[in-house]
């Protein structure tokens, strides 16, 4: 199904800097959320790498915490 859309001069400027010779506004589009789509697993990625290195450096502490626990009595009275 094609749909037609309505732009504004100044996004149809835009688009034809964008394009690759015959290239076709949907194909810049598509082009576009493409790299969008990529960026975003990207960004998920590190992401889940940054949070799994903090868990492993708060398990480092927690682990020296549980060493040092055993020399105190942290009892409130």
């Amino acid at each position: 199904m094609i749909t037609t859309i309505q732009l504004d001069n100044k996004v149809k400027i835009a688009l034809n800097r964008m394009k690759n010779q015959k290239e076709t506004y949907e194909e810049v589009i598509v082009r576009m959320i493409n790299i969008i789509e990529k960026q975003k697993r990207k960004r998920i990625d590190l992401l889940i790498e940054g949070y799994k290195e903090m868990a492993e450096e708060s398990l480092k502490i927690t682990k020296e915490f549980e060493a040092v626990d055993e020399d105190f009595d942290w009892e409130w009275k």
